[in-house]
Order: C-alpha cells, then sequence, then structure tokens
C-alpha cells in the first residue's frame, strides 16, 4: 500500500471537487437528504466511522454508484429510478462504504503507480485541459479503477454486515443483483450496466450472496419499500434533453438554443462539460465546449497555452454569429505533433469552443470535414425542440388489480412495457394488487 490515509484523504477531496464542479447540485435536494439519511448511519457501524464521509447523487441517467478514497460515495439517479426499496439502496451504498473501509481504490492505485500506469483516462494532451483539467483527468481515472473480484466479494460481504447491522433485510442486496442483471438481459447482454463493469463480478454472485445470507444468519426486518418509492416521485428518467441530445448525427441544445451537425459515422459523446466525437480509426477528434470572454479575446487566450503555436486570429462569423477562429500545431507529451483548428462562436450569453484535431500527419485528412462541423453551428429555432421536457417517473397506486401490460396501454407510456417491468421489478404479466405503488414514465420521448 504506497498510498497513506492522508494522501487517501487529499485524493479523495480533490477528487470530489472536481466531480462536484462538473456535475453540480443534484436538483431535487429532497432526494439528496434521504439517501444522506440511508447512507450515515450505514458507515456509522463500518470499520472507519470517523471518515469525513460525504454521499452525493450524480445527475447522470447511467445505472451506476462508485466510491472514491477518504469516503466518497456517489449513487446516480438512474440506479435510483432502478431500485425498488430502502433495503436495495442500503445494500448499494453498504457495498461502495465497504469498498472504502477495505482501502480499495488506494490499493488499486498503488498498483497503478508501481505499474507506472498513471491515473489517466486517455485524453490527450491538448488545448482541451482546461484549467484544473489534470486534475479532472484524476478524478475520472479514481472512479474507473476496476476492482477485481476478491475486492468485489469482500464489498459485498462488508456490505452485508453493515446492512443487517442497521436491521435491513439482506434480500435488498440480492434484488440489486437481480435488477443488474436486468438491466444487462435489456440491452441484449451488449453493453454491462455502468456499475457492472466497474465492479466485475465474481462468478455466480447472486449464488455467493445467498450462501453468505445462509452462513452469517444475516437477518433484517427493515425493507422499506413506501418510504423508498415515495422520493422518486418527479426524478427525471433516463436521458435529460434540456442538456442536449442526437437526432441521427444533428446535436440539438435546447437550453443553450443550438444545433450542429457531425461527421456521419464518427462516435459522439454528449457529457456535462461539452461534447465530443471520434472517427471509429480514433485518430482525430473534434469537441464543443464553453469557453471565457468573447471570441477575440477567447482565441488570444487559447494561442497563448505553453507548447501551442498559433496562426494568426481569423475573425469572421459563423451563420451570422461572430466568431474568431485561428490553425494551431501543438507537441504532445509523447513527442508527437497535433495539429488543428479551434473556432470560438458567440451565441446569446455563452463564447462556444469548437476545437478538432488529430496528428499533424493525418490532420489534412480531416481538415474537411472538421471545418464542416464547424461551419454547422447555428441557432436553433424549432419551437417543438426548445419546449422539450425530459421524461419524468410519477408514482402510482393501483385502485385495482392491473398487469404492467396492460397499465403500459392504459397509459400511452412513452417507454417500453419491458422498461417498466424492469424498473418496477416484476414481471409484463405479473398481477399487481389494488393499493400496490407503481413506477409510471410521463412525458414524451424526446428522440
Amino acid at each position: 500500500m504506497l498510498v497513506s490515509e492522508s494522501q487517501e484523504a487529499s485524493m479523495g477531496l480533490e477528487a470530489d471537487q472536481q466531480f462536484h464542479g462538473l456535475y453540480g447540485d443534484f436538483e431535487d435536494p429532497k432526494v439528496q437528504a434521504y439517501v444522506e439519511s440511508v447512507a450515515r448511519p450505514l458507515a456509522a457501524v463500518s470499520e472507519r466511522p470517523s471518515l469525513p464521509w460525504t454521499f452525493r447523487v450524480v445527475d447522470d441517467p447511467q445505472v451506476n454508484a462508485f466510491a472514491l478514497p477518504g469516503g466518497y460515495v456517489y449513487v446516480t439517479r438512474g440506479i435510483l429510478a432502478h431500485m425498488n426499496s430502502e433495503a436495495e439502496l442500503a445494500g448499494v451504498l453498504g457495498h461502495e462504504i465497504g469498498h472504502v473501509t477495505a482501502r480499495h481504490s488506494a490499493s488499486a492505485q498503488s498498483k497503478q503507480m508501481l505499474g507506472m500506469v498513471g491515473l489517466g483516462v486517455g485524453m490527450i494532451l491538448s488545448p482541451t485541459l482546461r484549467q484544473g483539467g489534470d486534475a479532472l483527468s484524476q478524478a475520472f481515472g479514481l472512479v474507473f479503477l476496476k476492482f477485481g473480484r476478491d475486492q468485489e466479494s469482500q464489498a459485498d460481504q462488508l456490505g452485508l454486515r453493515y446492512i443487517v447491522r442497521k436491521d435491513y433485510r439482506p434480500e435488498g442486496m440480492l434484488d440489486v443483483f437481480r435488477m443488474l442483471d436486468g438491466v444487462t438481459n435489456a440491452s441484449g447482454g451488449d453493453r454491462l450496466p455502468n456499475w457492472l463493469s466497474t465492479h466485475p463480478a465474481p462468478p455466480n454472485r447472486l449464488a455467493h450472496m445467498k450462501k453468505l445470507i445462509e452462513e452469517q444468519h444475516a437477518t433484517g426486518t427493515r425493507l422499506g419499500r413506501p418510504e423508498f418509492i415515495r422520493q422518486l416521485d418527479g426524478l427525471v428518467f433516463g436521458e435529460n434533453p434540456r442538456e442536449g441530445f442526437f437526432r441521427d448525427s444533428v446535436f440539438l441544445h435546447p437550453d443553450m438554443a443550438f444545433k450542429m451537425t457531425f461527421p456521419q459515422g464518427w462516435v459522439t459523446r454528449n457529457e456535462k462539460q461539452g461534447v465530443s466525437a471520434a472517427p471509429s480509426s480514433k485518430d482525430a477528434i473534434i469537441s464543443l465546449s464553453l469557453a471565457k470572454g468573447d471570441p477575440v479575446s477567447a482565441a488570444a487566450e487559447f494561442a497563448k497555452q505553453e507548447g501551442v503555436q498559433a496562426g494568426g486570429v481569423e475573425r469572421g462569423t459563423v451563420n451570422g454569429l461572430s466568431s474568431a477562429s485561428l490553425q494551431f500545431q501543438l507537441q504532445d507529451a509523447q513527442g508527437s505533433v497535433l495539429a488543428g483548428r479551434v473556432t470560438f462562436i458567440r451565441h446569446g450569453a455563452n463564447t462556444f469552443q469548437l476545437l478538432g484535431y488529430s496528428t499533424e500527419a493525418r490532420y489534412p485528412a480531416y481538415q474537411s470535414e472538421i471545418g464542416s462541423w464547424i461551419r454547422s453551428f447555428e441557432r436553433l429555432n424549432d419551437p417543438r425542440v426548445l419546449a422539450v421536457q425530459p421524461m419524468r417517473l410519477r408514482i402510482e397506486t393501483l385502485r385495482q388489480p392491473a398487469t404492467i401490460s396492460n397499465l403500459a396501454r392504459e397509459w400511452n407510456s412513452p417507454v417500453k412495457p419491458e422498461t417498466l417491468a424492469l424498473i418496477n421489478a416484476v414481471s409484463l404479466t405479473e398481477a399487481l394488487p389494488a393499493g400496490r405503488q407503481v413506477k409510471r414514465v410521463t412525458g414524451e420521448k424526446f428522440q
């Protein structure tokens, strides 16, 4: 273990600050407070109760939960939407607390330090790294450190220990594993939930947990289904279109009222800090993010960055919006020379940075596509797109027995009946009794 406890705390604090800056405060303080009310008693009965524990709900639709060194634990709104009891939430939180108490992140980082791998997540050293970008890369590196199967088994055991100490029914952990299997099956098995991709499951994990429960005679009485379900009413479900979405290769952003067209066939990513894309060959990248100041001053600041060799600033307009552009070269950390173009466009109260680059040798092959992408930036005027709203969960109390299959037709659900069945942890044809609380998805599917 090359990481001391004080270093562990410092790493976690820095990474947490970066994540909070990236995701901001969760929109529903009631849900945040509820998650903390479940998490803190679990941490208090762990082996490290005196850590400065921090628990956050992350505004992300992915089914995920993760922990950083020093006591920082996160759950996404996506995983909340797929759970159905406080015991399940306690099981997820207990598992992540277990990773912290066993110092698994610190251990994984020590192995990386020994292997001289570092904490990056594949970011190319380039002008895309804003102030604090290195720390952000480090934060993502900590989150996406993959635990080993032995560590996962240990976190399962510790999580079970904590939830039983607080009288939660241990079956809640079994329900979590069933839910994760359901999410995997719903995607055709092609894509694991983010939680499973960073928490590799031991073989027969469900059977292993059942065996642990039996061996330890683990019991508890608290399920907490009504109080948990109640917290989900109004929760955003799935991607939030207000933060931008793709229709084929066109990216539309209602809140900022712009749209642009990305190159056909490129793999795109829409994240909180910006939008990016790369060809399948991964030898070029384009990205859109926010910049400070007006276009001319932003371009001047870009050109001042260490290692950047830039041409003169070209003032102009893009579809009637004032802009400033420049060509540049940059030597990366491996000694390779990158070449590209950056354009800053003023639209409304924001200045946007549109950046495209490749290696010096490959840039001429991409120059035309990058230029077309930049020139496609324009105002978004479609009133229907500008008014789009996210889908949300609503909690319905059944007045009479029903099945999810029937309810989906009655509600004219914007999501598939199979999705409704998954998030309610029932089958399509299971008879649900009158008085049962059921999650409903409302709104319009925007894509």
